[in-house]
């Protein structure tokens, strides 16, 4: 798990582990979800299965709490833990009237008061920025009220990372309908999947593959909701002089508990028109796809009304997506695709070639910045996507992600992320075996290797 951004679930970390498991909301009529429902089917969920961490783990659960410092008591603790550490988070989001900054609303939370009665997110980034890197996971349900959703969906999922490993989603506050209207209260779906699939695990997959079957099992990513995917912008901003207003597309940030700069979502790059085609890689062995911008498979739509023809949108696309890669400047590239995989999501749906295709895309742009763990797990869930879209697993497609996952999973060097791979992958393999002979024996024999206790001078 981590703040590394591999996004594999694996401890860099060893010891127990400790999950906060945090469901807050106003009371009355300002509460968006049914927060506190997560809880129940979270606590079910076996403590080792829900770290990872095979010496077991403490959880604690925090409901409707009314003051931020309580919440800080606990996030403290937390980050002081000395083994992996998970914190679930299910509520609202709102902004504080002042500085337009993100907040999650507590029990006593009003719109005029979320500055002094909800929680900072930046509170939460500063405290858990400080852990070591792969040692820390968060996980998020959330509906965002009508001050939060119109700047996040603009900044999209990078608004709320800020250095964080950040998995889960955040929807719009539900519309109001009746005569007089009335709201309906949100539930908490992708909690309820997460954990659904967690208990039904013998082991814990990782992370990116987790939270890929969980939207899945809840309906998620057609609507509007945005998902978060476990890929963070990187850094904190420094503080602006003048903080923007409610229709700004990023947050400044403020003094946190201890007096570090709050984050700045940025705007996500502006996708050209037209929806991404499929992605097809050219080479049929293990290697990583080419990194030249793809063909297009089939005839390009027509533009919409009223807007001049683009040449070529998703070649150029692509070549600035990659430019950037090869250049060193990973989390522009990340913040590309990113943007382009959620536009995808929205459009065509999570088991679609389009979103299919900005996972290969995010596959790809791990190797390059030189993750091969995250690398591994983006296969494997591309390989998931294909295989249970109903692709046979003789096909290129499913062959090539479940071989170029096995590629990137030999250069994982760190034992307790190749390890985390082994389950997925072993299954993967069992069922993919690939055209070359003895692929799933070699996966045996490195997890023999990795179980063996590491050798010291």
């Amino acid at each position: 798990m981590g703040n590394d951004r591999s996004g594999t679930g694996a401890e860099t970390v060893s010891g127990p582990g400790y999950a906060l498991l945090l469901a807050a909301g106003p009371a009355g009529k300002q509460r968006l979800m049914d927060a506190a429902a997560a809880l129940p089917q979270l606590a079910a969920v076996p403590p080792a299965a829900l770290l990872g961490t095979p010496g077991g783990a403490s959880v604690v659960q925090l409901v409707d709490p009314a003051d931020p410092q309580t919440v800080l008591t606990h996030l403290r603790t937390a980050a002081a833990h000395p083994g992996p550490v998970l914190v679930h988070l299910a509520g609202q989001l709102t902004l504080d009237a002042k500085q337009r900054l993100p907040h999650l609303a507590l029990a006593r939370t009003t719109p005029r008061t979320a500055r002094y009665t909800a929680l900072p997110w930046h509170w939460l980034a500063a405290e858990l920025g400080r852990r070591p890197p792969g040692s820390t996971v968060v996980v998020a349900d959330l509906v965002a009220d009508e001050t939060a959703w119109p700047p996040l969906r603009a900044a999209g999922p990078s608004g709320l990372a800020a250095g964080l490993t950040l998995y889960g989603t955040v929807a719009p506050a539900p519309p109001k309908r009746g005569a007089p209207p009335k709201r309906g209260m949100a539930t908490p779906d992708y909690s309820r999947a997460f954990a659904g699939l967690l208990r039904g695990a013998a082991e814990r997959p990782p992370l990116a593959l987790l939270h890929q079957r969980a939207a899945m099992e809840a309906g998620l990513g057609s609507g509007p909701e945005l998902l978060l995917d476990g890929a963070g912008p990187g850094a904190a901003y420094a503080v602006p002089d003048a903080a923007p207003g409610p229709e700004a597309a990023g947050w400044a940030g403020q003094t946190g508990p201890a007096g570090a700069a709050g984050p700045v979502a940025v705007m996500p790059p502006r996708m050209p028109p037209g929806p991404p085609e499929s992605f097809l890689s050219a080479d049929p062995r293990p290697a990583p796809p080419s990194l030249r911008p793809p063909q297009p498979t089939h005839a390009p739509l027509p533009p919409p009304p009223r807007r001049a023809p683009v040449a070529d949108p998703l070649a150029a696309t692509h070549a600035a997506i990659f430019e950037a890669a090869n250049s060193g400047r990973h989390s522009e590239a990340a913040s590309m695709a990113a943007a382009w995989e959620q536009e995808a999501l929205r459009t065509a749906g999570p088991r679609s070639d389009e979103a299919i295709h900005w996972l290969e895309v995010r596959a790809d742009l791990s190797r390059i910045a030189g993750d091969p763990a995250r690398a591994c797990e983006l296969w494997l869930a591309v390989a998931d996507a294909r295989l249970g879209n109903g692709e046979p697993v003789g096909h290129p497609e499913v062959e090539g992600a479940v071989d170029r996952a096995h590629h990137q999973w030999q250069f994982v060097e760190d034992r307790a992320r190749a390890s985390a791979l082994v389950p997925p992958l072993m299954e993967l393999r069992s069922r993919v075996p690939g055209r070359k002979p003895g692929a799933l024996e070699a996966v045996r024999r490195r997890a023999e290797l990795l179980r063996a206790p590491a050798r010291t001078r």
